[in-house]
């Protein structure tokens, strides 16, 4: 199977011109927001827009594509925040079905300043109703769809991957899919800069029951250091990451089936880029 790489890109123009944009710039797979990421938007497509779509999704062979779930989105919140989270998402999943779209990638929330340790979460009020939002958006969208939880940084939840096993086994519903952000993981203590450290990983990924649930990679270098608790994206090797990082997961042979997308800030600076993908080519062996 080929490497499927891709980026987060604008749908300015129509979610079309999305994967016009990812194949002008040499990807083959795609991530993009339903609408705005920092309001609530409650998209709506019609027949002629959802085909047009299709089509070019076919025809240019881009595949998956995802959506990226608002930035707004908090699903601890038993307030407007955590009503409006559950409609836009459920909204969103919705618009997914129709489009061939394989699902939702989601920051959970956050349980701000008053942060329960990960022994204590499941005791939480907050928890219970992080469960129940989650459980009430399944039981409320197309069953073709998925809601992939992305790993966190910056105190978020979801942050440890213990946190984020505890969540899904909690849920227990195979929708539930795991993605992974190279900068995210860098930041919260996880590293991978040769094979050994990588298998260390995958192997606490499957002792977690997490392995099987993986659905994709961000692959984002990162402006911070090492277990920072901070998530700020950098372009491939621009980071404190490393290139010998990306390379590692790259070639590992049980990673290369997955899709790889980048969330750089382009070299540019106008977001995610042809260069940055092709950096990431040029690390491929052989």
């Amino acid at each position: 199977m080929a490497y499927k790489f891709g980026a987060h890109l604008s749908i300015s123009g129509g979610y079309h011109k999305a994967l016009e944009r990812i194949k002008d710039i040499g990807g083959s797979c795609l991530q993009i927001f339903s609408g705005s990421p920092r309001g609530w938007s409650f998209p709506k497509i019609n027949p002629k827009d959802c085909q047009l779509f299709i089509e070019k999704k076919n025809n240019f062979q881009i595949n998956p594509v995802y959506f990226h779930a608002s930035y707004l989105v908090n699903l601890v919140d038993n307030g407007r925040i955590g009503i409006m989270s559950k409609k836009s998402l459920i909204n969103e999943l919705e618009v997914a079905s129709q489009l061939g779209i394989v699902g939702s990638i989601i920051h959970l929330g956050s349980f701000k300043d008053n942060r329960p340790t990960l022994w204590d979460v499941s005791k939480d009020k907050r928890y219970s109703i992080l469960i129940t939002n989650i459980l009430e958006i399944l039981t409320n969208t197309p069953k073709g769809v998925y809601f992939i939880i992305e790993n966190a940084g910056n105190r978020k939840i979801g942050q440890t991957l213990e946190e984020i096993s505890m969540i899904i086994k909690d849920i227990n519903d195979e929708r539930v899919r795991l993605c992974l952000d190279t900068c995210h993981l860098y930041s919260a203590g996880y590293s991978f800069r040769n094979n050994t450290e990588l298998n260390l990983l995958l192997d606490k990924l499957e002792k977690l029951d997490l392995l099987d649930k993986l659905e994709l990679w961000h692959v984002n270098d990162s402006r911070d250091h090492f277990n920072s608790g901070h998530d700020r994206h950098e372009n491939i090797g621009e980071g404190t990451i490393g290139l010998a990082e990306f390379k590692t997961l790259l070639n590992h042979p049980k990673m290369k089936n997955y899709p790889f997308i980048i969330e750089t800030p382009g070299f540019n600076n106008e977001g995610p880029d042809k260069k940055n993908l092709d950096i990431l080519k040029t690390l491929i062996n052989g």
